[in-house]
């Protein structure tokens, strides 16, 4: 067998017979208990050939508890069907606790963007005069909510 080698590359020689590939180096590997239950005794399951196979036998779940704002504890749990299920993106599906901080941090991402755009409310807050009409009217706004959400 001729192998091709490129410009950089660097020779691994293969010390077994059989083809393992190598994990690459830009990997990390996370090992966490999944589940609360402990096992009552250890069992081997055998004929589990899938990723898919394993998460339908163990059903791996966990159960997390957030903070929020008012320092109350917010307890969720999660579930897991996939690999997919772990990124940062079904995590949030799942939470409805993190979809509203998710929400709150977008809201929050575009209010500043547009704040940062605005050259109206840049040069209306270089000006004293009009910078501090501007936060008593805000203020003003502020109290009304607040009025309205205690209603």
């Amino acid at each position: 067998m001729i192998q091709q080698y490129e410009i950089g590359g660097n020779e691994v020689k293969t010390d077994a017979s059989e083809a393992i590939a190598a994990i690459p180096e830009n990997r990390t590997l996370l090992v966490e208990k999944l589940t609360s239950d402990e096992p009552v005794s250890p069992e081997a399951v055998s004929g589990l050939t899938t990723i898919e196979q394993v998460f339908e036998h163990y059903k791996p779940q966990i159960n997390v508890e957030f903070q929020n704002e008012a320092g109350q504890a917010v307890k969720e749990t999660f579930h897991f069907q996939n690999v997919g299920d772990f990124s940062a993106k079904q995590l949030t599906e799942q939470s409805p606790f993190l979809k509203s901080t998710a929400t709150e941090k977008d809201f929050y991402d575009k209010l500043t963007r547009q704040l940062r755009s605005n050259k109206v409310l840049q040069r209306a807050l270089e000006n004293p005069e009009s910078k501090q009409s501007l936060i008593a009217a805000l203020q003003a706004v502020s109290e009304e909510l607040s009025e309205a959400e205690n209603v």
